[in-house]
């Protein structure tokens, strides 16, 4: 039950090797029930982090699972009043591996059910190695639309605006200033993504529709 008006956020999940979830979800402050944790509060208060209540990381991941079905599980402390995500989907991490969590592709100081979300915020859960991939979490930029044979310009991007050199959108690599000039032979949708191994998170999807032109 919805202690506070639902919120609408971007989530997104990234599994080690491909995207588990991403898309809009509509969350509230509420409890929530794992497997292994129980049933508890999980609403920004948590751990006295925050005086109100609100939507929160963790209640956006599990408004989520009743619309995606993925599945999730996460042990509880009682130290931190918080949940620690074990396992989405079917993957789940060992040490040194985890799920870091992502609030507008900066990593949260806070556990998920402390970490209080707003309107259009940007939460993601991430699998993160021991090699150190959640240095940099990608943010992947760039126009809706195309015109067909016509580069278009991309910008790859961290947490902190930072641009990402040697990054990977759709087999083509950004230079010093984090761009990437794309041509799309075909018209349609296209969906692309960034990724800078070993020490990033691949980026959000960016959907560009490519038309015959030109673009008003």
């Amino acid at each position: 039950m919805c202690l506070d008006e639902k919120t609408s956020v971007n989530l997104r999940i990234e599994g080690k090797t491909k995207t588990i979830f991403e898309g809009t979800v509509y969350t509230c402050g509420h409890r929530v029930t794992t497997p292994s944790g129980g049933t508890r509060h999980c609403n920004g208060t948590n751990n006295d982090t925050n005086p109100c209540t609100g939507p929160t990381c963790t209640t956006a991941l599990d408004d989520g699972n009743k619309v995606a079905k993925y599945g999730f599980d996460g042990t509880y402390s009682e130290e931190y009043d918080d949940f620690f995500i074990t396992s989405i989907g079917i993957e789940k991490p060992t040490y040194p591996d985890f799920w870091a969590i992502c609030l507008n592709f900066i990593l949260t100081p806070v556990g998920g059910c402390q970490q209080k979300v707003k309107q259009d915020d940007q939460v993601l859960f991430a699998y993160a190695t021991d090699v150190g991939t959640a240095n940099h979490f990608l943010k992947l930029s760039g126009p809706e639309i195309g015109v067909i044979n016509v580069p278009v310009v991309l910008l790859v991007t961290d947490g902190t605006g930072r641009p990402m050199q040697n990054a990977n959108v759709d087999g083509h690599v950004t230079g010093e200033d984090g761009k990437v000039s794309i041509t799309f032979p075909n018209v349609g949708t296209h969906t692309l993504k960034a990724e800078r191994q070993p020490d990033s998170i691949r980026s959000n999807g960016l959907k560009i529709m490519i038309i015959v032109g030109p673009v008003s």
